[in-house]
């Protein structure tokens, strides 16, 4: 009777380990397939690819310049802010560039080098601006990307997703489907083991 109680119990606790196995390696799929349709898209559509060295010509803030957040959008909903515009000396090319803060930044306004976050608080956008343009002023000389096929001629600070951050980003997913698959396998071994102990 004891010995029937005791199988019942590890069976159980076999089909319990093989659910979370299971489970887990279901969430890690989705996660990765999360991961392709949002990350990954934006990391092969950047041309910014190679990284130089860029040096500060001029840091200017269009004060009487507002620069709107959205184009297109109503006036009650564009954020307004000082456009800071950024221009550096590529040493790769010798060029003279915009700099550019992300990707992202040329793409909702290719006007100004730095587009911060909405605020409602005028000078403190205006602080935070003032800011930037000081240390850029301070720091002549930093680390930036550019495009080396030639189809974007201006060049970006950092990327939003590098290859560093790639293989983060894919780094949980995979413990996940690794550590699911290890209970799968250790299950069955067990289940194995007993089979053939149960035969003998």
């Amino acid at each position: 009777m004891l010995g029937k109680k005791l199988v019942t119990a590890q069976k159980r606790g076999e089909t319990r380990a093989l659910c979370l196995g299971l489970g887990m390696v279901a969430c890690s799929m989705m996660m990765y397939f999360f991961i392709g349709i949002t990350i990954v898209p934006f990391y092969t559509k950047s041309v910014w690819t190679t990284e130089t060295v860029c040096k500060v010509l001029k840091a200017n803030i269009k004060d009487k310049v507002l620069c709107p957040n959205s184009e297109g959008s109503e006036d009650e909903d564009i954020f307004h802010y000082p456009c800071l515009q950024v221009w550096v000396n590529l040493t790769a090319s010798g060029q003279e560039v915009m700099l550019y803060q992300t990707e992202d930044t040329l793409e909702r306004n290719p006007k100004c080098s730095y587009v911060p976050s909405n605020s409602e608080n005028s000078k403190e956008v205006k602080a935070q601006i003032e800011t930037i343009a000081s240390n850029f002023k301070k720091y002549q000389t930093f680390p930036c990307y550019y495009d080396p096929g030639g189809t974007q001629t201006n060049v970006i600070l950092s990327r939003l997703y590098p290859p560093k951050g790639l293989l983060f980003t894919f780094l949980w997913p995979t413990l996940m489907f690794t550590g699911g698959c290890l209970i799968i396998v250790l299950v069955k071994i067990s289940q194995y083991v007993s089979v053939l102990s149960a035969w003998q």
